[in-house]
């Protein structure tokens, strides 16, 4: 069950492979949590984390988006309001499991659910290294140019979960 970190959740033997991700769960995420900062989601079975996530509004500036989008906006706004999916990690034992998919789609699911009442034209992830970034390229990532960065439109992700505006 993917749920908000908690103080039951046992994050001592949680290990990714990757020290800062790791030391980011047990050492940061809290404190971020408490001062809202982030929110931090993790997949967890009998309170051993398998995964975990965090999100937390952004922006980036209109000019760091593809010209072709740049034109649909307006230039009033200097950034664009996003969503952050800061972190994305899976423990070695259940890496390879389909569970950074699970996690990644239970982000842009309530990214996109939360764009419906709070303004966020994208999800951004800045990716650690080349493994992260062939990840995120699977699910649609596309590159920011002239930046490390990746984003997906909320337009995506409304067709990809078949939501029907209400409006």
């Amino acid at each position: 069950m993917i749920e908000l970190l908690n103080k039951k959740h046992n994050r001592n033997d949680f290990d990714c492979g990757k020290e800062l991700l790791n030391s980011y769960l047990k050492n940061q995420a809290d404190l971020d949590v408490t001062r809202k900062l982030s929110a931090c989601f993790v997949l967890a079975y009998a309170h051993t984390l398998k995964g975990y996530y965090t999100l937390s509004n952004n922006s980036i500036p209109l000019n760091s988006l593809p010209e072709h989008i740049q034109k649909k906006l307006p230039k009033s706004y200097a950034s664009i309001p996003v969503t952050l999916l800061g972190r994305l990690a899976i423990d070695e034992e259940y890496q390879g499991k389909g569970i950074g998919k699970i996690l990644l789609i239970d982000a842009l699911k309530r990214s996109y659910e939360a764009s419906q009442s709070i303004g966020s034209f994208a999800v951004v992830v800045d990716p650690t290294d080349q493994e992260a970034e062939m990840f995120y390229e699977k699910y649609d990532f596309r590159k920011l140019p002239d930046s490390e960065k990746m984003f997906i439109g909320m337009n995506a992700l409304k067709a990809l979960f078949g939501f029907v505006d209400q409006h």
